[in-house]
């Protein structure tokens, strides 16, 4: 159905299942499908030669616009919170709450940087940002065949479209939820705009009242990417879910995070740079005989 399944990055533990749930993505047609998909590591890239590259807050947080002193704060925060989110031994409730303080924090300290609206292109111009390989042809497919591309990400929404623009796929068909910034007349950054988002509170509780999931009540096959355990709850506002195929990029400590992978995702792509799979399975769905 899908060579790309055969790559030594996949791993499946349930391959019948799985092939079960493309088959029925495919016969569900191209009219049911959404894609679903978080940003910073899963659509972007995380590493390239052996570095890791940028989330869209570490753009802007390691970015010519932040003084020094500020960037030492945003790296104190990550070495303090970075271990906690990933940490498989804490649970989801204890996270959750040093989630939105980790955010809250550094989101106060950029707004104390007065950030101009003007530098954000030249920011991510300058910056070693990637999309993964393949995103062209991952873009083009969905915005060829009328499928919305979701991108839901608790990341700096000005900094990941920024991205998007840059890499000339920002399509119709894509709409995003993340945290945006908020600008002065003069165009300088006083907040964020509400509501935060941060990597586990990822579901319909945050988009309550956007109307975007009621619009897409048709769209009942679904194609959610994620990197973390927080996005498995991406498409849990969506009302009368059909199929759903969970794949998820194991980017980082691969060993120690194999089996909770495995247990929560429906395909794991270990250590993966491209699209190369993701591509591969809506090439078999989009292309109808």
């Amino acid at each position: 159905m899908v060579p790309e399944l055969q790559k030594a990055t996949v791993r499946i533990r349930q391959p019948e299942r799985v092939r079960g749930i493309i088959q029925a993505l495919r016969e569900q047609g191209v009219a049911k499908l959404q894609v679903i998909s978080d940003f910073d590591m899963t659509l972007s890239r995380f590493g390239c030669n052996g570095r890791r590259c940028p989330t869209s807050h570490n753009i802007l947080d390691t970015s010519r616009v932040i003084s020094e002193d500020g960037k030492k704060k945003l790296k104190d925060l990550l070495h303090y919170y970075y271990p906690i989110e990933i940490d498989p031994n804490r649970t989801l409730e204890e996270k959750r709450p040093l989630m939105v303080e980790w955010w809250t924090k550094a989101h106060e300290l950029l707004v104390q940087q007065k950030i101009h609206k003007s530098d954000i292109a030249q920011i991510v111009r300058e910056s070693e940002a990637m999309l993964r390989d393949g995103f062209k042809e991952f873009f083009d497919q969905l915005h060829k065949n009328n499928v919305p591309l979701f991108i839901f990400s608790a990341g700096v929404g000005d900094i990941l479209e920024e991205i998007i623009r840059q890499a000339n796929v920002f399509y119709s068909n894509v709409n995003v939820v993340s945290n945006y910034m908020g600008f002065n007349d003069g165009g300088v950054l006083t907040h964020f705009k509400g509501p935060l988002i941060h990597t586990y509170n990822k579901n319909n509780t945050v988009l309550q009242g956007t109307g975007y999931f009621q619009q897409l009540s048709t769209r009942t096959s679904i194609i959610l990417l994620g990197d973390s355990m927080g996005d498995l709850t991406m498409a849990d506002g969506v009302p009368n879910v059909e199929n759903i195929l969970k794949i998820g990029f194991l980017n980082d400590k691969v060993e120690e995070r194999r089996r909770k992978y495995l247990d929560s995702y429906d395909i794991v792509l270990e250590s993966d740079e491209t699209l190369d799979v993701v591509n591969g399975i809506l090439r078999y769905i989009l292309t109808q005989t």
